[in-house]
This record gives C-alpha cells, structure tokens and sequence, in this order.
C-alpha cells in the first residue's frame, strides 16, 4: 500500500482515530532531504503494511497540521499511537531510525 495523503480533513480519522500506529511524514516538493527522504518512507509503507500505517503531509499545502504538531522544519517524521504523539525525528534519518521510531 501506497502513503496516505493526509489532509486536515482526513488527518483524524486516518491518524489519531487509527487502531494501528502511523509514522506521519511532514515534507515539501521543494525540500532537498524530503526528496531524499522520499523515498525510504515509501519503502516502509510497503514493507509494513498491516503492522502501522505510513502517511504524508504536504507542508505546504496543510500549513495548519504543520502549525498544530509544532514542525518548524523538513523532512519531521512523527510516530502516532492511540491519538497520540509517540516519537519525532526531525531532519534525514536513516531507515531504522524511523521504523524504529513506530515501535
């Protein structure tokens, strides 16, 4: 499964209402290390389908969501559980490091 697009308008039934954790990547089209980030994020989506959920916020677009989870830069990478935030890697990670970050 592919990273869900998150907008205000679907962000709490698909994150803070979800039965299964979700890694949440804050990003825009224009960032360098998001692009680099990119890309390792969809790899855990695929490679963790059914464990948690993966989902994508486009900064720019959802300046809101930005505003409300405090991501005052980009790549920001936040593990939500039960409605809540668990963990948050700001900057270029490694791909462990953001799995790591869910559990």
């Amino acid at each position: 499964m592919a990273e869900l697009v998150l907008t205000k308008d679907n962000f709490d039934a698909e994150v803070l209402k979800s039965e299964v954790p979700v890694l949440v990547d804050f990003w825009a089209p224009w960032c360098g290390p998001c692009k680099m980030a990119g890309p390792i994020i969809s790899e855990i989506a695929a490679e963790h389908e059914g464990e948690f959920k993966v989902g994508k916020v486009n900064v720019d677009d959802e300046q809101e969501l930005a505003e409300r989870y405090s991501v005052m830069s980009i790549p920001t990478v936040i593990a939500f559980s039960g409605g809540e935030v668990k963990n948050k890697l700001i900057g270029l990670n490694s791909k462990q490091a953001y799995v790591d970050l869910v559990r």
